[in-house]
C-alpha cells in the first residue's frame, strides 16, 4: 500500500534535505502556530507499518513537534491509560487494538483530546462511524506531505483556540444557564441535552427543523458551549444570494477577478477561522459553491475567487441546517452525498412549536418579559398574561413557529401599558388561531394576506403534507414499504415526514 505514495515520499525527501520548514500553503494559521507552541503540544502517533510511522515522525519532528510513537495499537493503549495527549494521530486497522478503540480511550481520558484518524481504505461509512465516534478529522492515505502538514496545523491551532478560551484563561468561562433556549417537552430537551453534548467537540452538525423553529438559536447554544466560542459565530444564509455573489462571499476573491472587485477580499471562511460557520438552508446552495466547500471542509485550505495559489488555511467548524428533508434533497440531485456525510456527523431534528404545546407559556412568559425590558427600559409593571390568552397561544398551529411567536408577543409588548393584563384580543394571532377553521383546512382569500408570505407558504405546505400522508397511509392499509412507493420515496423519508406532522400509522389507519 505504501509504494503508492509517492507524493508523500518526496515531500519527505524535502524534509530531509533541510527544505522542510512550514511550507507557504498553510499561509496565515501557520503563522499563530510558533515553534514554541509546537513544541509545547504532545502528540501521539500510531501506526504498526514502519514505513509510514517513520516518514510521518519525520515530518512531524522537522516541523518542531515532539512526538511518542507507538507501533502497536495494544502500546499506544498503555501509553494513554498513563497520560493524555493533545493529539493523537492513529491508524484506523491495526491487528490487535483498533484506531476506534484508541480514539474511545483517549477522549474517555480526556474528551479534549484532538484524535485524527488514518485509514488506507476509505468509504463513507468508515468516515462517518469514526465522526461519530468522536474524531476530530480523518486522513486517507495515501497523503502528502503537504497534507500532513495542514491537518496537523489545524489541529495545532485548535488546541490554541482551546488553551486561549479554556475558562481562567482570560476570565471567560462557559456561560451561565441562563442563555439556554427554554423548553420543557421531552423533544425539545432531548435535542438540547444533544447539542450540550456535542458542544465540547469539533464534529459537525446538521440541524433540520421548519422555519421558524430555532434552528440558529441551536446552533448559536452549541457556539457558545465549544472550546471556539472566543472567536466568532459567522452566519451565512445560502438561499439568500446568488451563486456568483455566494461564492466571493464565502471564499473572497481577488482584485480584478470580476466587474467590480476593486480590491483584494478575504470571505467569510477567513472570518470564521477558530470560530464556527453557520451554513443555514444549505440544501439551496448551488452544486459548483458545494464542490468548492468540500475541498475546504477536506483540507481547511480557501483558495479566493480569480486566484491561482492558495489564500490561506482555515480552522472552522461547520453547522449546517435546513428547513428542507436533506435525504431528499441528496436523492434529487440538490445536495452532494459527499457534502452531505462530512456535515450530518450529528443531526438534530428540531420539532414545531406545536409539537411542543406546552412549552408556549414558559416562551410566551419569557418573551412578555424580554421584550417589556426592551422596549419600555426601567418600567417595573411587567403585564401578565390572562388564562384566556394563553389558552389562545397553545390552541393556535403556530405554522411560524417560535419566531412567530416572538413576534406576536413584541407586537403587543409596543401596544400595553404598564401592568395590563394581557387579553386574548391583544395578541395578533392569523388564519387559523382567529377561526373556527382547524389547521388541516384550506385559507380563505381573506385569510391569505393576513399572514406573511413565508408563514403562509409554510403553513400551506404542512397542511398539504400532513393531509396527504394521512390519506397516502389509508389506502395503503398502514403498510409504510406500500405507502412509500406510491408516494415515490424511501420508508425513511416517509417515517421522518409522518413524525414531522405527529401522525401515527395506527391512528391513521382506524
Amino acid at each position: 500500500m505504501w509504494r503508492r505514495c509517492h507524493a508523500f515520499d518526496q515531500g519527505v525527501s524535502a524534509v530531509r534535505a533541510g527544505t522542510g520548514a512550514p511550507l507557504n500553503l498553510v499561509g496565515d494559521e501557520s503563522s499563530l502556530i510558533s515553534s514554541e507552541f509546537r513544541a509545547t503540544l504532545s502528540i501521539l502517533l500510531v501506526d504498526d507499518e514502519r514505513t509510514l510511522r517513520e516518514s510521518c515522525r519525520s515530518i512531524l519532528e522537522g516541523l518542531g513537534y515532539r512526538l511518542e510513537v507507538a507501533s502497536k495499537g495494544e502500546d499506544a493503549l498503555k501509553l494513554l491509560q498513563r497520560r493524555t495527549f493533545d493529539i493523537v494521530l492513529t491508524d484506523l486497522y491495526m491487528n490487535d487494538v483498533s484506531g476506534v478503540d484508541l480514539l474511545k480511550a483517549a477522549l474517555e481520558r480526556d474528551p479534549g483530546t484532538i484524535v485524527i484518524v488514518m485509514t488506507g481504505n476509505p468509504s463513507v461509512a468508515s468516515n462517518v462511524e469514526v465522526l461519530r465516534a468522536g474524531a476530530w478529522d480523518y486522513l486517507p492515505k495515501p497523503f502528502s506531505a503537504t497534507h500532513l502538514e495542514i491537518v496537523i496545523g489545524r489541529a495545532s491551532h485548535a488546541v490554541l483556540v482551546a488553551r486561549e478560551s479554556a475558562p481562567g484563561a482570560d476570565g471567560s468561562s462557559v456561560p451561565a444557564d441562563d442563555d439556554t433556549p427554554l423548553g420543557v417537552s421531552s423533544s425539545f430537551v432531548s435535542c438540547l441535552e444533544l447539542a450540550r453534548k456535542v458542544a465540547s467537540t469539533d464534529a459537525s452538525v446538521f440541524i433540520t427543523g421548519e422555519t421558524g423553529a430555532g434552528k440558529e438559536m441551536i446552533a448559536q447554544y452549541i457556539h457558545r458551549r465549544s472550546r471556539r466560542r472566543a472567536r466568532p459565530m459567522v452566519a451565512v444564509n445560502c438561499a439568500a444570494l446568488p451563486e456568483g455573489l455566494l461564492e466571493s462571499e464565502m471564499f473572497g476573491h481577488v482584485k480584478g477577478s470580476f466587474t467590480g472587485a476593486v480590491r483584494d477580499k478575504a470571505g467569510l471562511l477567513e472570518s470564521a477561522n477558530g470560530g464556527t460557520m453557520f451554513l443555514d438552508e444549505l440544501t439551496e446552495m448551488p452544486k459548483s459553491v458545494q464542490a468548492k466547500l468540500l475541498r475546504v471542509i477536506q483540507d481547511g485550505v480557501v483558495r479566493r475567487v480569480g486566484s491561482n495559489n492558495t489564500s490561506s488555511v482555515v480552522n472552522v467548524r461547520f453547522i449546517a441546517a435546513s428547513n428542507r428533508d436533506a435525504d431528499e434533497a441528496v436523492s434529487q440531485g440538490v445536495l452532494r452525498e459527499d457534502l452531505y456525510y462530512r456535515l450530518r456527523v450529528v443531526p438534530i431534528r428540531l420539532p414545531s412549536l406545536r409539537q411542543r404545546a406546552e412549552d408556549i407559556p414558559l416562551l410566551a412568559s419569557y418573551f412578555l418579559k424580554s421584550y417589556w425590558r426592551q422596549h419600555r427600559g426601567g418600567e417595573t409593571r411587567i403585564p401578565t398574561l390572562t388564562e384566556g390568552a394563553m389558552r389562545s397561544l397553545q390552541a393556535y398551529s403556530w405554522p411560524g413557529n417560535v419566531r412567530e411567536l416572538q413576534n406576536a408577543i413584541e407586537h403587543s409588548v409596543v401596544l400595553l401599558d404598564p401592568g395590563q393584563a394581557v387579553q386574548e384580543a391583544d395578541i395578533p394571532l392569523h388564519g387559523s388561531g382567529r377561526s373556527s377553521r382547524t389547521s388541516d383546512e384550506p385559507a380563505t382569500d381573506g385569510d391569505l394576506l393576513q399572514e406573511s408570505y413565508h408563514v403562509g407558504r409554510d403553513r400551506v405546505i404542512a397542511q398539504f403534507e400532513r393531509r396527504y400522508l394521512a390519506e397516502l397511509v389509508r389506502v395503503a392499509d398502514g403498510n409504510m414499504s406500500k405507502a412509500a412507493r406510491i408516494a415515490g420515496v424511501d420508508r425513511t423519508t416517509l417515517y421522518r415526514l409522518m413524525e414531522r406532522h405527529g401522525l401515527q400509522r395506527d391512528a391513521v389507519t382506524r
